[in-house]
């Protein structure tokens, strides 16, 4: 089962009625590192204590010998899954290269795995990400759209919100003709807990400039993206 979330094409307005936009998103929201030097922060001690808290919630015995280090060990990995807070996506995108050779087709990097966390349970969901941009003169390296969607995905995220970053982080950084972003997960929170289906995918996707513009290289997009061959 696929639930497939649809961009609002380009079409014409029906009368009386404005011309769809996509919403912008504020720069400062999402260029730079989440979490500032001075932002007051629970300390780890107060942290691994939440986690006790949580644990005794549940009914479990936080002094049996399996979970003595428990608390410790969830404030660890909770250092590495949401290690997206203190790393900044304008940084990752700022190095770039000119030898193009006159270059002036998309670039798409398709199958990036990725694993976030839903942001109303935090619970992980996971998937792909495909993205494409069509430069103007000067292109980022390879490595760096994958780096730019582990920033945003190490953060607690709803899929739309993180498509829509992603896509607004290229679009603002490096100035393209246009961007495309599609990304395709499977959400825990709907698989493990309340209906759970799993295998549910969810797909939503972003499209800026001659992608929003024109259907025909959204149209070409989508095909590379499923062309397994």
């Amino acid at each position: 089962m696929d639930a497939k979330i649809k961009p609002i094409r380009g079409t014409k307005p029906a009368e009386g009625r404005p011309e769809f936009q996509p919403a912008e998103l504020d720069p400062s929201e999402f260029l730079e590192v989440a979490v500032q030097p001075d932002q007051p922060r629970p300390s780890r001690a107060e942290a691994e204590a939440a986690v006790k808290t949580l644990l005794s919630y549940i009914g479990e015995n936080t002094e049996r010998e399996g979970l003595l280090d428990t608390p410790r060990r969830v404030v660890e990995a909770y250092d590495e899954l949401f290690q997206g807070y203190h790393q900044c996506p304008k940084e990752v995108l700022e190095r770039t290269f000119g030898e193009t050779a006159g270059y002036d087709d998309f670039v798409l990097v398709r199958n990036i795995s990725f694993t976030s966390h839903c942001e109303h349970h935090v619970m992980p969901f996971y998937g792909k990400a495909h993205i494409a941009y069509t430069p103007v003169e000067r292109v980022v390296g390879l490595s760096k759209l994958a780096r730019l969607v582990d920033i945003f995905g190490r953060r607690l995220q709803t899929q739309e919100h993180l498509t829509a970053q992603i896509a607004a982080a290229i679009d603002e950084v490096l100035k393209p003709r246009g961007v495309a972003v599609l990304i395709e997960a499977e959400h825990t929170c709907m698989s493990v807990r309340g209906i759970a289906k799993k295998g549910a995918s969810t797909f939503t996707s972003r499209y800026t400039g001659v992608f929003r513009d024109n259907p025909a290289e959204q149209a070409r997009f989508m095909t590379m993206v499923k062309d397994r061959g």
